[in-house]
């Protein structure tokens, strides 16, 4: 099917919606990281640990996504993969707000890639405290259309040397990780748990590292390192990581930024971004 008719004439309304943050799940994602809860405003990017859908289980798609849902273009036999985003920050969140966020469909564009046409589909966020404007965050995801059981055309980049940082986490990830990044998220994709499915039907080798996971990691680099708060990150995924790997990321600054990367240790390169 061609994909430009598919999303042709699909313009979504945009969607609001309001949440007081709690403390729980940062509290939770820093055990995830063996790290103390902040003490402080919610760090960069941990708001993805709120304003999540409670899909009804019935409204579930065979991969474990809602079938339907705003945002969600209209393709057949839907697979999707996160490629990167940017945020903007004026003012922190903090824990007790609460906060307004107006979600909206800033772009979708089709193009053609090595294993046939790519939907790139671009969300706006923006949150607000009262009538403050604190973040403002784009969201870009590529949908494919691939019947179930079609192997993925995967790419087999090159592995990487560490690149020179100043920086450096390691995380080792397992079932455990992946489940428990899962939950917090309420992200149901059942290519993060069930590996039969992941290699079965969507054709990967092996379970599936977040790629959101992979960015809140590279941000734990100016958490723990930089003397100044985040007001701009962006980050663009190239390759993804899969359980069992240790992911290596690495800062350096570079100008008045910071240059970060994530790979799976002995690996390609899997994500970059750009603090300010």
């Amino acid at each position: 099917m061609n994909l430009r008719d598919a999303v042709d004439g699909w313009r979504p309304a945009a969607v609001e919606t309001s949440e007081v943050i709690g403390s729980w799940p940062a509290t939770a994602f820093s055990a995830l990281l063996d790290r103390p809860a902040p003490a402080g405003p919610l760090p960069p990017l941990w708001h993805w640990f709120h304003f999540l859908e409670p899909t009804p289980q019935a409204a579930l798609g065979e991969d474990g996504h809602p079938a339907d849902g705003p945002f969600l273009p209209p393709i057949p036999d839907r697979r999707r993969m996160i490629a990167g985003g940017r945020l903007e920050i004026r003012s922190p969140i903090r824990i007790g707000d609460r906060i307004d966020r107006r979600s909206e469909l800033a772009g979708v564009a089709v193009k053609e890639g090595r294993s046939g046409q790519l939907a790139f589909v671009t969300v706006r966020h923006e949150f607000r405290r009262g009538g403050e404007l604190l973040l403002t965050e784009h969201q870009d995801v590529v949908y494919r259309s691939q019947p179930a059981g079609q192997r993925r055309r995967l790419a087999e980049p090159e592995p990487a040397a560490e690149p020179p940082h100043e920086w450096k986490t390691s995380t080792p990830t397992g079932p455990q990780l992946l489940f428990r990044f899962s939950a917090l998220t309420y992200n149901t994709h059942r290519i993060h748990y069930d590996r039969p499915y992941a290699t079965e039907v969507e054709g990967y080798p092996g379970l599936v590292v977040h790629g959101p996971l992979l960015a809140l990691l590279l941000l734990e680099i100016p958490r723990r390192h930089a003397d100044r708060p985040v007001t701009s990150f962006g980050y663009r995924l190239s390759s993804p990581v899969f359980a069992g790997a240790t992911v290596l990321t690495h800062g350096r600054r570079e100008g008045g930024k910071l240059a970060l990367s994530g790979m799976a240790e002995g690996g390609a390169t899997a994500i970059t971004g750009t603090v300010a």
